[in-house]
């Protein structure tokens, strides 16, 4: 019997097409359909999903769970204390994020029971996934020899059930770039980590005496993952995201606050390059996710041209023109376009600042001076005001 089963068969809904209906970078887990059932020598456990996602499935003794890992899915659709009708053999089922980037399902087992077949089916008209596992009865030695985390780095902790915010709340992700073992640009004692935390906290007390829920990627000196900071993006619901920086390139001239968007197709080679170091930051940490990247880039580029691209593009105007009317001074071209991984989250509008470059001396001046920082800052947030109110109202005559 094999020891875990691992189905990392990465978004299987490529399969299908991308005539796939209601595809969007979040994968939910959808109550209907979703059950436990009785056999006379086992559980089956089936559960839909609003789209395929890489996923595994193993067992853990003492006490003996059923636990499911998938990359990313909001629980949120269910009860916070009632997942699935329990029967004989589960005691209860929990549920919720437990690392950037990945969702837990755990099954307490009242007896023994391992995995005998685990499928995951994705129907090719509207993108839904249904995981079927099948469980059966054996003996504790059994479980016990079959049993355990192939990937220990994953960690075995329960997840705790998170709650959903307020879906009227409007919520932007700060993301200030670099942090712990990556400090970004360095220059005359400036360190992009630092700039871009102090200008990020300046943003989120502005927004939030607005009313508006803000929460950042980090708020502290820590490395925190691309992969981890567009997860927390999708956990909270953010309605923005915005990535801060400060960096140093020696070419494209670059001078001045620049707004960046995603797109497969770069606005220049000094744009190209800077993606390309920003997308491979993660590697300090032992993490290289541009395989994972490359696979997924398709589907999310062509699911954010739908509709998230517009609004993305009215975002980044909106804090151009915010962030010039403060003062500036912005980049003789301060709208630009590169395949940065922080902004593939196809449903979120996602735009990566640079307020101003560590290589050239009149940025350094300016992003030293705490003053300057702060009126820039309060630029930003009016454009991120200026924009939802816009984008509301857009939505609204979009609806009559």
């Amino acid at each position: 019997m094999s020891r875990v089963f691992l189905s990392f068969v990465l978004w299987a809904v490529l399969a299908c097409g991308l005539a796939a209906q209601g595809l969007t970078g979040l994968a939910r887990a959808l109550p209907e359909g979703s059950v436990l059932q009785d056999r006379a020598d086992g559980v089956d456990l089936v559960l839909q999903l609003s789209q395929g996602v890489p996923y595994r499935v193993f067992t853990v003794d003492a006490p003996p769970r059923l636990v499911i890992d998938f990359s990313d899915v909001d629980f949120s659709g269910f009860s916070k204390h009632r997942l699935l009708e329990t029967v004989q053999g589960v005691a209860a089922v929990r549920f919720g994020g437990y690392r950037p980037g990945w969702s837990r399902l755990v099954a307490d087992l009242t007896e023994p029971m391992i995995a005998q077949a685990v499928e995951m089916t994705v129907d090719h008209a509207t993108g839904q996934a249904q995981v079927s596992i099948e469980m059966v009865q054996v003996s504790a030695q059994a479980f016990a020899a079959a049993s355990g985390d192939p990937n220990p780095q994953f960690g075995t902790k329960d997840p705790e059930v998170t709650t959903s915010p307020k879906s009227s709340e409007f919520a932007v992700v700060l993301d200030p770039g670099h942090g712990g073992i990556d400090p970004g640009a360095q220059r005359d004692g400036l360190v992009e980590k630092d700039i871009a935390l102090d200008f990020a906290r300046v943003v989120q007390e502005t927004l939030r005496r607005a009313g508006v829920r803000v929460v950042l990627t980090r708020d502290a000196d820590v490395f925190v993952s691309l992969e981890g900071r567009t997860a927390l993006a999708h956990r909270e619901q953010a309605d923005v995201f915005v990535s801060l920086h400060a960096d140093a390139l020696s070419q494209g001239g670059a001078r001045g606050a620049t707004v960046y968007t995603l797109s497969e197709d770069v606005s220049d080679a000094a744009s190209a390059l800077l993606a390309e170091r920003h997308n491979r930051s993660d590697i300090l940490a032992g993490v290289d996710l541009t395989g994972a990247d490359d696979l997924v880039t398709g589907v999310l580029l062509d699911l954010a041209r739908q509709e998230t691209e517009p609004r993305t593009h009215a975002l980044a105007q909106a804090i151009i023109t915010g962030m010039d009317n403060a003062g500036g001074p912005m980049n003789r071209k301060p709208w630009r376009k590169a395949g940065f991984s922080v902004l593939k989250s196809a449903d979120i509008p996602s735009v990566l600042v640079e307020i101003g470059f560590l290589s050239d001396a009149r940025d350094r001046k300016n992003l030293a001076d705490p003053v300057w920082r702060s009126v820039i800052a309060a630029g930003l947030a009016e454009a991120i005001l200026s924009w939802r109110d816009t984008d509301a109202a857009r939505k609204q005559l979009v609806r009559q």
